[in-house]
């Protein structure tokens, strides 16, 4: 059940949608994770996320398009290719008539040498009420809630994991919180389920108890919220 009934975003499978800023959110992109994997094989990991983000620009038309952040996952290098495909999602963006915007997260630091967008630390949303950062960082700016990245939650349910959100009613210093899985299929998660506060690399997380999960459901395409992870804690 969800924690409220009018809440003022809509998860859609990694991404989130806010209706009163016409924007789509997604955190964690990690470009060249692929490249960094140790497998035989090339993962063509960008197709995968460009296909994924042109699904979802098709079905909420967004005018704005924000990355929280980790756009890239190299710290110290931009590995071939990931130049290219920074490029094709941009053009992706662009073919959906949306403007992109990114807010730059700790793996980021080599993204301006590839990126010339629009970069912002902290982003407020048309709403005027909703704050996008990568969440590394305390937020300097002022807003009703902040949603953010950086973490990749991520439930464990009947022993399976599954990609999560995250969303902390009045959590941090009065503001929502909500943090979005990883959008990358690669990256495995933070299984949040035994997680306290201390364990989280984000200093937005200052409760872990009070946030309330959430797994997108194929089937019915909707999130399924659970309670609390305090009272999740007792029940998986």
């Amino acid at each position: 059940m969800p924690p409220r009934v009018d809440l003022p975003f809509s998860p859609i499978e990694r991404a989130l949608f806010v209706p009163a800023a016409d924007t789509l959110v997604i955190a964690d992109v990690h470009l060249g994770r692929g490249a960094a994997s140790s497998v035989d094989a090339p993962i063509d990991d960008a197709k995968a996320i460009r296909d994924r983000l042109e699904s979802l620009l098709t079905r909420t038309d967004p005018e704005t398009v924000v990355v929280a952040g980790d756009v890239l996952h190299a710290f110290d290098g931009v590995p071939c290719g990931v130049e290219r495909d920074l490029a094709a999602l941009e053009d992706t963006v662009d073919a959906a008539d949306a403007s992109l915007v990114v807010t730059p997260g700790n793996h980021d630091t080599m993204l301006e040498t590839v990126f010339d967008g629009t970069m912002v630390g902290e982003y407020r949303l048309a709403d005027d009420e909703t704050v996008v950062c990568h969440g590394h960082e305390r937020p300097k700016t002022d807003a009703t809630r902040y949603v953010i990245g950086h973490d990749h939650p991520a439930l464990s349910v009947d022993g399976r994991k599954r990609p999560c959100f995250l969303y902390g009613p009045t959590v941090y210093e009065g503001a929502d919180v909500i943090v979005c899985p990883a959008f990358t299929t690669l990256a495995g998660g933070a299984t949040v389920n035994e997680m306290r506060a201390r364990a989280f690399q984000s200093p937005l997380v200052t409760d872990a108890d009070a946030f309330h999960p959430g797994v997108w459901d194929d089937s019915s395409e909707e999130l399924l919220w659970f309670p609390p992870l305090g009272a999740c804690r007792r029940l998986l």
